[in-house]
């Protein structure tokens, strides 16, 4: 009993210091003014099949009698989603919201991204609100940057900068301070330009009476030199990563892992399957270490599943090769869960963030099971619509949170790992062990439904169903006429 109750203490010991940390970044909070600019001349087209879906879904979830309030435009509704999770990234930095600002224009202004006139508006608003810094739900050119600092009465981050912020703040082992500071580099490396050649550094001596070695270039060489180090510390761990993949390769357990988009309720699906303990917490990118974790699935086979890092809308590409060493346990991976929460408006976007960033990791082409989750969110009709197309072989819908549907997702994982034509299939062989083989036959029976045994003096006869993997290691053993 007291081994069941340690995980549910640690999760609640680990709920309790979030809500600390939460409680310390509000009581240090930095008003902040929000910008979300719409460019109507690039507005994404969302495919029909997801219109017809949010159009069902609207239709379910409306109450008989009562008058149906105007249709939203796609477009608008995009929007809204996107406007919704910037102010949600934001609260996860521990900024406080002062105000929110929008336009819709038809293309970026070169120069300040969203026109002269808009800027002086959040200049003027920046003021008025006591505001210490506005927040850009877009990225940034070096010279839109310095242009709108200029500009503005306080300090300027983009999207881009928000995200590494957010990462800095929850990463928790030397590994993710490696990979959030080598991602933080890479995005200063090209802001560094223009900062003026008044910060020149005369040199003395014959032939050094020049401009000399500028700031920017002395700040540029520090940077390059830092990155260097970081990568090739960075490069260390994932030396590490390969000999533990060595060791484990040596006795082979197929690795599941968790992908999906961030908040989608990975962790607590992977609390829900291992009871590992892990962070739960309704804030952007809470957990970005790996966890990894076994599991044992109905056919007693032993599979690794992994926690890894959630994906968003517009993943800058740096956090994407920092996060290569994190993200190498996707690469590896038998089978991909990618955890859907199925009461998100952008549900089909999501998706289709999910699988752009995997397309960039060379995971596209991996077998994949998709798992709804947060169906108890849902009304009862929905969650009945859901339950029928979740027949479909490759899609399951749980709640992670109840606990229901977690039995069909393991038997899936099950099939999808010891069927017809998966790296390690399900198959039948006879042994017969001398019973001081103690070791031999506690594997077997341990990873192994045995299907007959008994005794022939002092030799041990089995016939066993289990991994190829198990059973192959005990082949000295095997029977030839094992079907």
């Amino acid at each position: 009993m007291a081994d069941i109750q340690k995980p549910r203490l640690l999760v609640e010991r680990l709920r309790q210091a979030d809500e600390l940390r939460e409680r310390s970044l509000s009581a240090h909070a930095e008003r902040a003014v929000l910008v979300a600019v719409e460019f109507t001349g690039e507005r994404r087209r969302v495919p029909h099949v997801a219109a017809q879906a949010r159009a069902s879904a609207a239709i379910d979830a409306a109450v008989p009698d009562v008058p149906t309030p105007p249709a939203v435009p796609v477009a608008d509704l995009d929007f809204e989603a996107a406007l919704e999770e910037f102010r949600e990234l934001a609260r996860s930095a521990g900024a406080e919201i002062a105000s929110v600002m929008i336009q819709r224009r038809q293309k970026p202004d070169p120069a300040l991204l969203v026109g002269q006139g808009k800027a002086e508006e959040i200049a003027a608003m920046a003021e008025s609100t006591g505001a210490e810094l506005v927040l850009f739900d877009h990225d940034l050119s070096p010279s839109q940057l310095r242009n709108l600092e200029k500009l503005l009465p306080c300090r300027v981050i983009d999207r881009t900068q928000l995200i590494l912020d957010i990462f800095a703040r929850h990463a928790r082992t030397r590994e993710g301070h490696l990979q959030v500071e080598l991602a933080q580099l890479e995005y200063q490396l090209p802001r560094l330009a223009g900062r003026g050649k008044a910060m020149s550094q005369l040199g003395g001596g014959i032939g050094t009476r020049g401009p000399g070695e500028t700031k920017l270039e002395t700040d540029r060489r520090r940077i390059h030199v830092r990155i260097d180090h970081v990568k090739a510390q960075l490069e260390q761990v994932r030396r590490i990563r390969r000999q533990q993949r060595q060791r484990r390769e040596g006795v082979p357990v197929p690795v599941v892992a968790l992908v999906g988009y961030t908040n989608a309720g990975k962790s607590t699906l992977f609390n829900a399957l291992t009871e590992a303990g892990v962070l739960e917490s309704s804030r952007m990118f809470a957990t970005l270490d790996p966890k990894l974790r076994q599991l044992a699935l109905p056919s007693r086979r032993k599979v690794l599943l992994s926690d890894t890092v959630g994906f968003i809308r517009n993943l800058p590409h740096t956090l994407v090769t920092s996060f290569r060493a994190t993200l190498e346990e996707v690469e590896r991976a038998e089978i991909l869960l990618h955890v859907r929460d199925v009461s998100s408006p952008m549900l089909d976007e999501q998706k289709t963030q999910v699988e752009k960033v995997l397309g960039e990791l060379d995971a596209g082409r991996k077998p994949v099971i998709e798992v709804l989750n947060k169906a108890d969110l849902l009304s009862e009709a929905q969650r009945k619509d859901l339950w029928h197309h979740a027949g479909k072989s490759d899609l399951v819908t749980v709640s992670a949170k109840t606990g229901e549907g977690l039995e069909r997702l393991i038997t899936l994982i099950d099939e999808r790992i010891g069927g017809e034509g998966a790296a390690d299939p399900t198959e039948t062989a006879e042994f017969r062990i001398p019973q001081k083989q103690g070791a031999a036959l506690a594997a077997i029976e341990a990873g192994a439904f045995i299907e007959k045994k008994r005794f022939e003096g002092n030799l041990v006869y089995l016939r066993a169903r289990g991994p190829a993997s198990l059973l192959g290691r005990y082949r000295r053993f095997q029977l030839e006429s094992a079907s």
